[in-house]
């Protein structure tokens, strides 16, 4: 049913500068691995295989991290360290890859608006890869949202109790509770102070989004720091029709900023690298 996940990654990246003043946050290695890799191979496990990227100036390392090096291939060739690249062409031979650019920093809102060419009319997904969320126990996040559009056929953002001194970073929802890990959402706002949030509740980089968000989107206003959130847009559809809020089950590392990052790598290194584990 869903096909297609889009990553917007033309963002500048600038919690993580000096490191991404010349390349991309999305390339920055988690262990050996880069964000967009842990992104797109969720995105495979939940059988999403369209890969559609939105990026921007400098950013060409994204589209050469999913290519064939025909030169280093040739290196490695025969040796212990091919490996390495196992993971990476399993990504290369079982998924397609489109690319186009947001020329101009707008918003979220308009970066996922720019990828509408390469979506066209259908539900898809959006990771926002400086968000690295794992799962040991089950499902990966972007896999457990799949099935629940299965049964809802809507859009649905995933959600996370954070602590209310740090609602201010976040888009947050209200809702009427569905069961204890499901809200129909009435209620988003993008930033809020803590003493005007609805909830505690905070939308992270896992979306699936029904087609008609497009138009939401255009018809959107600048909103919060002068650009296009994709929360008010998700408010009109809210207001619309229906929007699920998922309590997702699993962990979430926020990796654009340096504590989560090395948290992340703690994590990683202990749970995949070291055991041999594939993610």
């Amino acid at each position: 049913m869903i096909k297609k996940c889009l990553f917007p990654a033309a963002g500048y990246g600038t919690r993580f500068l000096p490191a991404t003043k010349a390349m991309p946050k999305e390339m920055l290695p988690v262990v050996n691995k880069p964000l967009i890799q842990y992104g797109v191979e969720e995105a495979l496990d939940a059988g999403l295989t369209e890969i559609a990227m939105v990026t921007g100036r400098g950013k060409r390392a994204l589209e050469d991290h999913f290519d064939i090096s025909y030169e280093l291939e040739h290196q490695i060739h025969g040796t212990d360290k091919e490996k390495y690249l196992v993971g990476i062409r399993k990504l290369i031979d079982e998924c397609s890859f489109s690319y186009t650019r947001q020329v101009e920093m707008k918003g979220l809102g308009h970066a996922i608006l720019c990828g509408r060419p390469l979506i066209g009319d259908e539900p898809f997904a959006v990771v926002l890869a400086d968000d690295l969320c794992v799962n040991l126990d089950g499902d990966s996040v972007l896999k457990q949202m799949v099935k629940l559009y299965k049964q809802f056929r809507c859009s649905i953002v995933a959600i996370q109790e954070v602590p209310m001194d740090e609602v201010s970073k976040y888009g947050v929802i209200s809702g009427e509770m569905i069961r204890e890990d499901i809200f129909r959402v009435n209620s988003m706002v993008e930033k809020p102070k803590p003493e005007d949030a609805p909830s505690n509740l905070a939308i992270i980089g896992r979306y699936i989004l029904t087609p008609d968000i497009f138009d939401l989107i255009e018809q959107t206003e600048p909103g919060k720091g002068g650009e296009i959130q994709i929360t008010d847009a998700l408010m009109k559809q809210a207001q619309d029709g229906c929007v699920i809020a998922y309590k997702f089950k699993g962990q979430r590392f926020d990796c654009g900023g340096a504590e989560g990052y090395i948290d992340a790598t703690n994590f990683c290194f202990e749970n995949f690298y070291k055991t041999g584990k594939a993610y």
